[in-house]
């Protein structure tokens, strides 16, 4: 997502510095700038020149302090564990300048957990994009306790100049708007199958046949990442105590066995051209796989 974000923002007219702790992550970045610029060329969307244009505008760095160091907004990505954002979170208000707001792209953690890792908390918030957000082009915005009414308008005229439709939370939620019906969905369709009564083939043509999209609840989980799914779901355990909101075995073993997802070419699916993209698919019969 961090290496989306960045490329969105550049191709906006926007400087962008890229922060991560592995030369290897920041170089599979760069590496997905370029095909996703290409692609664009190729559909007569951008031209040459401007993709050395957009390129030009991202820098990379593992080193913290020199990526933010002359920062305005800085949008944090790592990992969804509340103790990692709060250290990044208490490290970037050492090294940002006064006025530079710090905004989370947590997809479950609210920022009111966060704000007191920092003595910034009026300069705090939930930033919450979606994944490929030139495809997806809304960012939520919600605000912890003491986030001002003029970090909230900075970020929100941000978003708009970036092309995005920014959708404010009103009050704290976890899973902000769209995920928290999206985290209903998640959570029905992987008990549909933990308890064997549907594959998740089944589920998700019909899903794809009832809502015309073109990828299914399980498909949409293996893009996100397996692993990622079940941080969410402990977020959502975690606050609740509820054993029904523990993620099922299901999930758990695809884990273990490094089955996650597009990242790793197989999750529930196998990759890099899983078989619900065939025309076919829709109409043929399945059996249940846990």
């Amino acid at each position: 997502m961090g290496a989306q974000i960045g490329l969105h923002c550049a191709s906006y007219g926007y400087n962008v510095w890229l922060v991560d702790v592995s030369e290897e992550a920041l170089e599979r970045a760069s590496q997905s700038h370029i095909q996703e610029l290409e692609a664009r060329v190729d559909k007569k969307q951008i031209t040459t020149n401007e993709i050395k244009a957009i390129l030009n505008r991202i820098h990379f760095t593992v080193d913290l302090k020199t990526g933010v160091s002359q920062a305005d907004l800085v949008i944090e990505a790592v990992p969804e564990k509340l103790e990692v954002k709060r250290s990044v979170f208490a490290q970037l208000d050492q090294l940002c300048p006064s006025h530079t707001i710090l905004a989370t792209n947590s997809s479950s953690i609210r920022i009111s957990l966060i704000e007191d890792a920092t003595y910034r908390p009026d300069k705090v918030l939930n930033m919450h994009f979606y994944s490929i957000p030139w495809r997806r082009s809304i960012v939520e915005l919600m605000r912890g306790t003491a986030t001002s009414d003029e970090t909230l308008e900075h970020v929100r005229q941000f978003a708009l100049a970036i092309g995005l439709t920014p959708l404010t939370v009103l009050k704290e939620s976890t899973g902000f708007i769209f995920n928290r019906v999206w985290r209903a969905i998640k959570k029905e369709t992987l008990h549909l199958v933990d308890d064997s009564i549907a594959s998740y083939e089944d589920v998700d043509r019909a899903w794809m046949i009832l809502t015309g999209m073109p990828i299914g609840p399980f498909g949409m989980m293996d893009r996100v990442g397996l692993d990622i799914v079940r941080d969410i779901e402990m977020v959502y355990y975690q606050e609740s105590g509820d054993e029904s909101d523990l993620p099922p075995k299901l999930l758990l073993n695809k884990i273990k066995r490094g089955e996650l997802g597009v990242k790793t070419g197989r999750g529930f699916y196998t990759y890099p051209n899983p078989v619900f993209q065939k025309a076919s698919w829709l109409k043929e019969e399945s059996s249940i796989s846990c």
